[in-house]
């Protein structure tokens, strides 16, 4: 069992010991802290946060006992229930609230949950604010209201109707394209909160026939949650058997997306952000903006419009960070995760759906087809075991200057970049293992600048 601090938030599994898991106590604590915070640092008076979660087992649990813990602190909560994590920074911000607290373990098991923790703008805390929630978590002193000023909580369930209609009213989604196409659409929304709002979202966006694959909000996820291939050979088996033209899958809080074709070969996860670019770049002169780990054909579609690419450290903090830094139009992850500015600075897989069918469908193509349009490169994911004495910074440190005359970044351990391809090399915070990714044409040839690294950090 574990728990797991960060700056975005607090994680870990339910039940066991306090401070060794996600209990009572340490939900509390952690809800306390991050109330404290916005106390001492939001200044905008509404003393008001909103709190989301998705639809696993222990939600209603957790949500309860933080949405208590911020009555105690003496703020009016605005509980949106069962709602996605980009729902539910849409109603931070709508809201104007000091903040928000999404319940939601991501991809994670069913037995993992977490508290993600956003600022007045919707967006994650930064370093500087996580390490400050961290530190009063750790200290454990908080002062709670008096009778009279205890706060309140206010139910609200208009927000996945209200996120929907923000994004129908992008002027990239095109509805009437969409709604000639008469595409035939698969959701796989893995028995959370997805199944709450993207059947009306699709319906919305003229889509008559929608194939719904574990569309049901019980928190029996159906399948291991995280959207990629080898969790899902049922539903890829379902689209090729039903005469589907796309399927969309995300993962339990409905931030990622991956795309299967019509075929039930895979899209692939790094392509998702890609082809929504391509698009957006088709119509809006711009940067783009995506992590160190994320594939150079995003670069490649950048450059063939004119704009420039920038890459950010891994984490949606720092994409965002970036993104503003850059002016970028468009950003995001290759795990599926859609950055769109212009709605708001959270990955958002409503956004990714309604861009993707609007591209698909002015393409003229078949999703397969489309695929093929984008450049190919193939991520190979490999890690190094290490002893705990083992200086891991110095490694890393020894690799870049092997290497110094290739193109190396460094804002988030060693990124070298070959004219055939690129490794990526990060240090575990929690373990002696060093993640190595390296893409290239080619899973044979990522594999060998994999080795390549391998073989020197092993010398």
């Amino acid at each position: 069992m574990s728990l797991i601090k960060s700056i975005s938030g607090i994680r870990g599994t339910i039940g066991g010991t306090t401070s060794d898991n996600l209990t009572p106590v340490d939900i509390i604590a952690f809800a306390s802290a991050y109330g404290s915070w916005v106390k001492d640092n939001v200044k905008k008076g509404t003393n008001k946060i909103v709190v989301g979660r998705d639809a696993r087992l222990s939600g209603d649990m957790v949500s309860n006992l933080v949405m208590q813990t911020l009555v105690a602190l003496g703020f009016k909560v605005v509980n949106i229930g069962l709602a996605t994590t980009p729902t539910t920074e849409i109603a931070v911000t709508e809201e104007h609230a000091d903040g928000g607290i999404i319940i939601t373990a991501s991809h994670n098991p069913k037995q993992w949950n977490a508290l993600k923790l956003l600022n007045t703008k919707g967006e994650f805390l930064n370093a500087a604010e996580g390490n400050d929630v961290l530190a009063r978590a750790e200290k454990g002193q908080f002062t709670y209201a008096d009778i009279d000023s205890i706060g309140c909580i206010e139910n609200n369930d208009t927000y996945n109707a209200k996120h929907i209609e923000k994004v129908l009213a992008l002027p990239l989604v095109d509805v009437e394209a969409i709604k000639k196409a008469n595409f035939t659409v698969a959701i796989d929304c893995v028995n959370s909160v997805g199944g709450l709002i993207l059947p009306e979202f699709l319906q919305k966006l003229g889509v008559k026939n929608i194939l719904q694959l574990n569309c049901e909000a019980t928190g029996h996820f159906a399948h291991t949650p995280e959207p990629i291939p080898e969790n899902l050979v049922e539903t890829a088996a379902a689209i090729k058997n039903n005469n589907v033209n796309v399927g969309f899958v995300v993962d339990p809080d409905v931030d990622r997306l991956a795309i299967i074709n019509e075929d039930g070969t895979m899209f692939g996860e790094e392509y998702t952000l890609v082809s929504v670019a391509d698009y957006v770049l088709q119509h809006t002169p711009g940067n783009t903006v995506s992590n160190l780990s994320s594939t150079r054909a995003l670069a490649d579609v950048t450059k063939k419009y004119g704009q420039s690419y920038n890459a950010a450290a891994v984490g949606e903090v720092n994409v965002v960070t970036k993104m503003k830094e850059t002016n970028a139009v468009i950003g995001g992850e290759g795990n599926g995760g859609v950055i769109y500015p212009e709605i708001h600075y959270g990955r958002d897989a409503l956004v990714g759906i309604a861009l993707f069918l609007s591209l698909l469908a002015k393409s003229g193509k078949k999703c397969s087809e489309l695929r093929k349009t984008f450049p190919n490169y193939v991520i190979s994911k490999n890690k190094i075991q290490l002893t705990p004495e083992t200086n891991v910074d110095a490694i890393l440190a020894n690799v870049a200057e092997r290497y110094k005359n290739e193109k190396v970044n460094t804002i988030d351990g060693v990124k070298i970049d070959f004219a055939n391809g690129w490794v990526h090399l990060r240090k575990s915070n929690t373990e002696p293992i060093i993640r190595i990714y390296a893409e290239s044409a080619t899973l044979e040839a990522a594999n060998d600048l994999a080795n390549q690294i391998i073989t020197e950090i092993q010398r």
